[in-house]
C-alpha cells in the first residue's frame, strides 16, 4: 500500500460496481476515497454527517473533465406539487466534517430563460455545512446562490477552505454563515444585462463569530459593464438580527464591473451595520473612500487564513 493510501476496501470508483456517485457514497465507509472517471454525472448528491472524512476526487486532475450536474431551482416543483426551496435545490448537499473534494466540478444548470414560469430562481450547486471541509481545485458553477457555505445551525461554526477554486454566478453566489477562506480563487461574475448585475457575496455570519468570508490572493473576473456589480450585501435569514455579515476581500484583483460604492443594503438591513472591509486590492475595480472600508496594516493581521481556520491546517 502506498503511503497515505486509504485502507483496502476504502477506495471506490464510480462505474466499477457503482453506477452513480450517490451509490458509491451510500456504500462508502467513513474516511473512504471515491474516484470519479471523466464524464458528466447528472444526479443529485447527498453526503450525510455520518460519512466523516470522505473524499471525492476527479480522476483526470482537471476539474472541467468531471462534472456533477443537476438543474433544480428554489421554485422547481417536486412530484408532490411542493417546491424544493433554496436549500433543497442543491445539486450536492454535503454535511460531513473533514470532507475533501479535488479536481471536479459541481454545477447547477438551471436556466432562467427556459423556465419563465419559475420566479424563485435560486439554484444552488453546493450546500456545504461541515467543519474542516477542504475544496481543492474545484469548480462551482451556477447563477443565483451558486455556493451555499453554511453551518448546521446558528450555534455551530464550520470552517471551510477553498483553494485554487473557480466560482461562477451572478446574484449572491457566495453566501451563508460558514467561516470560509477563498484562497487563490477565480471568481467569475456573470452579466445579466442589468444594473445592478449582481452581488458576489451575501454572508450571514453570526454576530458572535468574528470570521465569516475571507477572499484572499484571488481574482474577480467579469464581462459585465463597468460599475454594475456589488461585492456584497448582508443577508439576515428570516430577519435574524444576530446575522451580522463579515466579509474581507484582500490582495485581490477586481474588474471594472465592480461599483465604486461596492456594498449595499439587503431586505431593510443597512450594509454599514455589517462587517465589510477591503485591504490592498488591485485592478480597475479597486478603490478607496468613505463607501469602501479599508483595514489598516495592523488590523489586517487579524484577517488571515490562519485566523479564520483557527487551529486547523488543511493538508
Amino acid at each position: 500500500m502506498k503511503a497515505g493510501a486509504p485502507p483496502a476496501g476504502h477506495h471506490l470508483v464510480v462505474g466499477h460496481g457503482f453506477p452513480t456517485v450517490q451509490s458509491a457514497i451510500d456504500a462508502a465507509p467513513a474516511g473512504a476515497v471515491i474516484t470519479l472517471p471523466k464524464g458528466v454525472y447528472r444526479e443529485v448528491v447527498k453526503i450525510p454527517a455520518s460519512k466523516k472524512g470522505l473524499t471525492l476526487r476527479g480522476a483526470t486532475g482537471r476539474a472541467q473533465d468531471v462534472v456533477i450536474d443537476f438543474d433544480n431551482a428554489n421554485g422547481t416543483k417536486k412530484p408532490d406539487g411542493t417546491t424544493y426551496g433554496t436549500s433543497g435545490s442543491a445539486t450536492a448537499t454535503i454535511a460531513a466534517d473533514d470532507f475533501k473534494a479535488r479536481d471536479l466540478t459541481f454545477r447547477n444548470s438551471f436556466d432562467r430563460k427556459q423556465h419563465p414560469e419559475i420566479t424563485n430562481t435560486q439554484a444552488v450547486a453546493v450546500k456545504a455545512t461541515g467543519d474542516r471541509m477542504f475544496f481543492d481545485r474545484v469548480h462551482f458553477e451556477g447563477h443565483q446562490d451558486t455556493l451555499y457555505a453554511d453551518s448546521p445551525n446558528v450555534t455551530t461554526r464550520s470552517r471551510q477552505y477553498y483553494r485554487d477554486c473557480a466560482i461562477t454566478g451572478d446574484v449572491d453566489f457566495m453566501f451563508g454563515r460558514a467561516t470560509a477562506v477563498f484562497d487563490r480563487a477565480t471568481i467569475t461574475a456573470l452579466t445579466r444585462g442589468s444594473d445592478p448585475n449582481g452581488y458576489l457575496t451575501a454572508a450571514s455570519t453570526q454576530r458572535a463569530n468574528p470570521h465569516g468570508f475571507l477572499i484572499v490572493n484571488s481574482e474577480v473576473r467579469s464581462d459585465a459593464p463597468a460599475g454594475t456589480y456589488f461585492l456584497g450585501r448582508p443577508w439576515h435569514p428570516g430577519g435574524d438580527p444576530e446575522a451580522i455579515a463579515q466579509v474581507v476581500i484582500r490582495n485581490t484583483k477586481l474588474p471594472a464591473a465592480i461599483k465604486a460604492a461596492p456594498w449595499t443594503d439587503m431586505s431593510g438591513f443597512p450594509w454599514r451595520g455589517a462587517r465589510f472591509a477591503e485591504y490592498r486590492n488591485t485592478g480597475p475595480g479597486a478603490g478607496t473612500g468613505a463607501d469602501r472600508p479599508q483595514l489598516t496594516a495592523e488590523q489586517a493581521k487579524q484577517y488571515t487564513k490562519s485566523a479564520y481556520l483557527d487551529g486547523w491546517n488543511p493538508a
